[in-house]
């Protein structure tokens, strides 16, 4: 068994909070360098704009965003990991987002209460779903969601009979409806399957994938294309401006379901996608 002390993980997740509001990842830089048509049009422009604030914020140790997000932590527990003084891991993920968010100046969004109100200033509670694996290492991926891309994403529970069909136009419907408020160009995550409770965090899950990444399935791989293909002639685009660059990728996940059930979850993504993964 392999003891982990509690004041180690905490300021891992207190860096990692810095981490991903300063520091956008290289396969989104990547693929939004490769929508530059190097036409000297409107979009470009925007697109390199957006490619000097991620200088600016990394190298300024500044926040790519104001809205540095609902700090959302994904782990994978080894089961043969033990913590000093018999702390439970959602403790210490909270304890690491509170001191990350206060010691790094990053914007607390979290209030206690729907109706009230009343903010947390700390920005916690996290979102934090824990698996257990088998090993003597924690993984952590931490995913800020902004709260304009996450009021824009949608849940459906269509039936069996809708098919798939039913599911491409509830998904493109909603990127045509909400897409301009989520600051395109997007990445979208998508779930289906599952119930209620379950296919939103699907669809959360699906943004962890790296841009350029292949889905598992064939099948999926085709219905990624389609659905990135039809959002791409919305004529959203960047930043809600028109344009043929509304998002840069749609990943799908999926869950088994219910014979007589069939949900759906669109969960979207804005530009400034920060996600990070680190062993501990």
């Amino acid at each position: 068994m392999r003891q982990i002390k509690k004041s180690d993980i905490i300021l891992k997740i207190e860096n990692l909070c810095a981490d991903i509001n300063y520091d956008l990842s290289d396969d989104v830089l990547c693929s939004i360098q490769k929508n530059i048509k190097n036409d000297n049009s409107f979009a470009d422009t925007i697109l390199m704009e957006i490619i000097e604030n991620a200088k600016i914020a990394k190298y300024e140790k500044i926040a790519l965003c104001q809205d540095t997000g609902t700090a959302n932590v994904f782990v994978k527990c080894g089961k043969n990991v033990c913590f000093s003084d018999n702390s439970d891991i959602y403790s210490i993920i909270n304890e690491g987002v509170k001191n990350g968010y206060q010691k790094y100046h990053l914007r607390k969004s979290i209030v206690a209460d729907p109706i009230e109100r009343m903010n947390t200033q700390t920005n916690t509670p996290a979102n934090i779903y824990v698996d257990f694996v088998e090993g003597d290492k924690i993984e952590v991926t931490m995913l800020a969601k902004g709260g304009g891309s996450e009021n824009a994403s949608a849940l459906k529970m269509l039936t069996p009979a809708d098919g798939w069909k039913g599911i491409r136009n509830f998904i493109v419907d909603t990127v045509k409806e909400k897409g301009a408020n989520a600051c395109p160009p997007l990445i979208i995550g998508v779930g289906i399957g599952g119930d209620f409770a379950s296919v939103g965090l699907v669809a959360k899950k699906a943004l962890l994938r790296d841009i350029g990444s292949k889905n598992t399935s064939e099948n999926y791989i085709e219905k990624e294309n389609e659905l990135l293909s039809e959002i791409n002639k919305l004529n959203i685009g960047i930043m809600g401006l028109g344009g043929k660059c509304t998002a840069l990728a749609v990943f799908i996940e999926t869950k088994p379901c219910h014979i007589a059930s069939l949900p759906v979850a669109v969960n979207l993504q804005c530009h400034s996608h920060r996600k990070k993964t680190i062993i501990i």
